[in-house]
């Protein structure tokens, strides 16, 4: 990993009215980095990833992108978003999804180009989804749909790769293997990784920094910096624990009585938590 700083955040304040999500944000994300952002439902974490795509402005200080202004539709940057179905008979197949991310405005006509379907072809044996290349999307599981999101998004092979809660609703299977296909894009292609998510366990190898979002307030450090009792506690202004047990992080409610996920949010019920209410 190189010490080049990619993304920028200088003095970074977001609010929504009175409603402060996180002030005095100084953060700089390498090339090659794969930060992790974690927080309860409501603390900014797609509203962070938003700022990166120039959707969502501060109320004070700057975020950039290799030395420039963000700005909407950049080339440099990519986005795999939550796992949403598409809608049924939807007339598209998967390498034609794939293409999109080439040029989307001119996809008829790039994809009659030996050298673009070489690169379709490529992206799909990249995350695994080479076997239904040529089924409709809409035929596709969740998982291998965002296999095909995944490979959309590194067709301009971006400097900073943005993933929304990549692996919600998706099983083990394949929650390792779309983290893997992330891992290896900052690895070997030394993108910025900024991976907002519920749950770190999946992609606990990977993780170089924790961003983490509560109640207006954040901490940034390495997983053993972040993920502590005391570190959690001061966040919510409230009682957690937080254990490990058999290599995985778990993270337990002020009562002791329930195990939640690493984010500190029980997506059943709601928890004794400000933040999580």
């Amino acid at each position: 990993m190189t010490q080049s700083p990619i993304v920028r955040f200088e003095d970074a304040r977001l609010a929504y009215g009175s409603r402060v999500l996180w002030e005095e944000l100084n953060l700089s994300i390498a090339a090659g980095e794969f930060l992790a952002v974690l927080g309860p439902n409501g603390s900014g974490k797609t509203s962070f990833i938003n700022t990166m795509l120039g959707t969502t402005a501060l109320n004070r200080g700057s975020v950039s992108i290799a030395g420039e202004p963000v700005r909407r539709g950049s080339s440099v940057v990519g986005l795999i978003p939550q796992q949403r179905p598409f809608g049924d008979n939807v007339p598209l197949r998967a390498r034609d999804l794939v293409a999109l991310g080439l040029d989307g405005t001119k996809l008829g006509v790039r994809l009659a180009h030996k050298s673009v379907r070489g690169k379709v072809d490529e992206l799909l044996e990249m995350v695994g989804a080479t076997a239904y290349a040529n089924r409709a999307v809409s035929d596709l599981s969740g998982g291998e749909q965002q296999r095909l999101r995944a490979a959309q998004a590194l067709a301009s092979n971006p400097r900073v790769l943005l993933c929304d809660e990549p692996l919600l609703s998706l099983d083990l299977n394949h929650q390792q293997a779309i983290s893997e296909v992330i891992h290896r894009q900052a690895v070997e292609r030394g993108s910025a990784v900024v991976f907002v998510t519920h749950e770190i366990n999946p992609i606990l190898p990977y993780v170089d920094r924790v961003l983490y979002l509560a109640e207006g307030r954040f901490h940034l450090g390495s997983v053993d910096e972040v993920m502590q009792s005391s570190v959690l506690t001061k966040l919510y202004g409230a009682p957690v624990e937080v254990l490990r047990v058999n290599g995985r992080i778990v993270v337990v409610s002020g009562d002791g009585n329930r195990a939640l996920p690493a984010d500190g949010h029980d997506h059943a019920e709601d928890i004794d938590l400000a933040a999580g209410k």
